[in-house]
């Protein structure tokens, strides 16, 4: 009898790096330890109230197929809070996706055909890499470093890595992994190496509302001159909106032919899940004291992260600008093993920490073998609790035979 085999594109699936270590939590738990998250951006801030009125307030007898492209009435409003940001778009530029994973697979799908290329500055968003694998892409990293804050290089980084196989460019600023929000310089440079190159310029804008520091302000993709026929935003309210359960997302341009494309790939998959878009719609009318609110008790969390990384001998943590990560440079060999053992050997007073290994977070192999990303989403006391379990396991795991 003949073997059946699974596919190249699920043999070269990547596993998550935020999720790949979950079993290993979970037999802590067993053992009766307990486990401070810090691997995985699940915010802990409640989802505001008139997102959740709008599921309770639901209310119908059928709950039927809605249009591929998301409700006409939702579309209008997002229309409206983009408006409210500064970003002009039409709703003939807004296409409804179910999360901001599925923008981000059309928009692989609809610029890039198998065997090409998008280049991506790394440590970057894990799914990506697998974004990449199901449309049978490449990515072409270009890296950023710690020292620098994971700034962007400068445009001759992007040049050596460019083939006649590049069809696009994919970046997230306020970035995850690293919290790195990219200046208006930075992208206009990134937008007139698209421009130069016939390239798609895709701007992951999920942190849009996660910008600390006065002195920067967020540009948005669909705001950099000269590339309004390449220019991708894709978009979600499971951040903005603490609001991850909500699989509603967006890809945004003014390329009619793109978004029909999308469209094609909506039609698809039928349509974007109703209650949820009912519920996003009603979001939209968060007062802004809610984002204010939001910013000031993230700006305390990173704090307390990043002094408390400085504390620790020979760890490098640039304080970001933006979302709720940090990549952190820490004094071991490898950021799998030193994740692995603070769950499987390490506790302190029956507690220990779970973080990600960063160097699932780079497509060149080796890079980010010393750094693991944290995530600060537990309120300031658990999070000083936990940068304490994390010394201690690092001086511990340093003295390890």
């Amino acid at each position: 009898m003949s073997q059946v085999r699974l596919s190249r594109r699920a043999v070269e699936m990547p596993a998550s790096p935020i999720r790949r270590l979950v079993p290993l939590a979970d037999r802590a738990k067993a053992r009766g330890v307990k486990v401070y998250h810090l691997n995985i951006g699940q915010p802990d801030i409640e989802t505001p109230v008139e997102m959740m009125d709008g599921y309770h307030k639901f209310d119908i007898k059928v709950l039927s197929y809605g249009p591929s492209q998301g409700l006409k009435e939702y579309i209008d409003s997002l229309v409206g809070y983009y408006r409210g940001v500064g970003i002009n778009v039409q709703p003939a530029d807004v296409l409804i996706t179910t999360g901001g994973s599925e923008a981000i697979s059309f928009a692989f799908d609809a610029a890039a055909d198998p065997g090409d290329e998008v280049i991506v500055p790394e440590p970057f968003y894990t799914n990506y890499a697998g974004f990449a694998a199901t449309a049978s892409l490449k990515l072409a990293p270009v890296t950023c470093v710690a020292e620098t804050g994971f700034a962007l290089p400068g445009r001759e980084e992007f040049e050596k890595v460019l083939t006649e196989r590049t069809r696009a460019v994919i970046y997230s600023s306020p970035g995850n992994p690293t919290g790195a929000v990219y200046s208006r310089q930075e992208l206009e440079m990134l937008a007139g190496f698209c421009r130069d190159h016939g390239l798609y310029l895709i701007g992951d804008e999920a942190y849009r509302e996660f910008v600390y520091d006065p002195d920067i302000t967020h540009t948005s993709v669909m705001n950099l001159a000269g590339i309004e026929d390449r220019a991708i935003l894709v978009d979600s309210v499971s951040k903005r909106y603490s609001a991850c359960g909500a699989r509603v997302g967006c890809l945004v341009s003014r390329n009619k032919e793109l978004i029909a494309a999308g469209l094609k790939f909506g039609q698809a998959r039928l349509c974007p899940p109703t209650v949820d878009q009912l519920a996003a719609m009603a979001a939209v009318n968060v007062p802004s004291r809610y984002f204010e609110g939001m910013r000031h008790e993230y700006m305390c969390r990173r704090d307390v992260v990043c002094a408390a990384i400085a504390r620790i001998p020979g760890a490098l943590c640039v304080k970001p600008r933006g979302a709720f990560y940090v990549v952190a440079r820490l004094p071991i060999d490898d950021g799998e093993k030193f994740a692995s053992f603070m769950l499987n050997e390490f506790q302190l007073g029956g507690e220990t920490v779970m973080v990600a290994p960063a160097d699932g977070f780079y497509a060149t192999p080796g890079k980010g073998k010393d750094e693991v990303r944290i995530a600060y989403v537990l309120n300031c006391l658990d999070l000083d609790q936990a940068m304490k379990i994390l010394a201690a396991g690092v001086e511990a795991y340093s003295k390890r035979k």
